[in-house]
């Protein structure tokens, strides 16, 4: 039997035309530039204006961007993976219609949410059903349109967070090359720090909860910074470790984009030369399920055959991870 990896063969991105800049963001709350800049690294965010158009329409997107950079014929495709913590709507899956509306016809689909380890959790599951052998072509995407459950009038949240979706192709790999180790974490005492109160079964929606802004996005900033800092640096350093994993073996670290003080703390962790950082926060903000793979998509082309990414990501829950994998071709 041979042993097949699962490797990402193709990468596709998009994100919305309107760029929220905190030039303009200091006009609609108590914050200015240098504050979110110096506590962030933020400088600007893309929001999704459209009435109508959902998360999904952020995937088909980035799902079609993959599709007509590599000519995949989408009936090939026997699996979608839709990564979002903002589906379209409740009950009905918003994995389902993407695939439909892109042509997979073949292929059955499900949205995993995990927050914003939702792509990297994503990855995991992915690679594991290409590596069984019992699928070829398993499409993920992830995608959020934060703005949906932002309140513009909170200044602590509305400055972090922008819309964008990102997608990538698991094939079989016969060189070992693809995903090599993950270390996965989960921690339910993060359920009471980032969060949204109302709209799920614990407190439906009424007026009582719309008029108490509860449908909104609410974060204890200190508290998911301490965790954030100290869990995504760790499972970094300890999956280097494990594989025997030098600073200098490793290409680039692939970090969940939601401060760059989180990311940078990482990489120091990692004693990871910044050169080696791939950066993309200060144009998004914080996508969510988008990060990891519009990261992707925007340092393709420095991507190399062999190169060693590590990849990682912290989110609410809490959930977070690393993944260690070995890219599969020059773009």
């Amino acid at each position: 039997m041979s042993n097949i990896t699962a490797a990402i063969t193709a990468v596709g991105g998009y994100v919305p035309e309107y760029v929220l800049s905190n030039k303009v963001l200091e006009t609609m709350v108590d914050t200015n530039d240098e504050w979110i800049t110096t506590r962030t690294g933020i400088k600007e965010r893309r929001l999704l204006k459209e009435k109508g158009k959902g998360t999904s329409y952020l995937g088909i997107k980035a799902a079609e961007d993959l599709i007509q950079k590599i000519d995949l014929d989408p009936t090939t495709i026997d699996l979608v993976i839709f990564a979002t913590a903002t589906p379209d709507m409740p009950v009905a899956s918003s994995g389902a219609y993407l695939a439909s509306q892109i042509g997979a016809k073949n292929a059955f689909s499900y949205d995993l949410q995990a927050a914003c380890s939702s792509f990297l959790y994503g990855m995991s599951t992915a690679a594991s059903y290409v590596q069984s052998g019992r699928y070829k072509k398993v499409l993920l995407v992830g995608a959020d349109k934060m703005s949906s459950i932002i309140d513009y009038t909170d200044r602590a949240t509305c400055i972090i967070f922008g819309d964008g979706g990102g997608a990538v192709l698991f094939e079989p790999n016969e060189d070992g090359l693809g995903l090599q180790d993950e270390i996965l974490r989960s921690d339910g005492i993060g359920r009471e720090f980032l969060k949204i109160d109302a709209g799920g079964s614990i407190l439906p929606a009424s007026e009582e909860t719309v008029a108490n802004k509860q449908h909104f996005v609410q974060q204890d900033g200190k508290t998911v910074f301490k965790f954030a800092v100290s869990n995504m640096a760790d499972v970094s350093a300890s999956i280097m470790e494990r594989n025997n994993l030098t600073n200098e073996d490793v290409s680039w670290l692939v970090a969940h984009q939601a401060n760059k003080r989180i990311i940078d703390a990482t990489a120091r962790r990692m004693n990871l030369d910044e050169s080696k950082v791939l950066m993309n926060i200060q144009r998004y903000g914080n996508t969510t399920s988008a990060t990891l793979p519009l990261l992707l998509h925007d340092y393709e082309k420095k991507l190399k055959r062999g190169d060693n990414l590590i990849f990682a990501s912290f989110g609410g829950g809490f959930t977070w991870g690393s993944i260690y994998l070995k890219w599969a071709y020059n773009s």
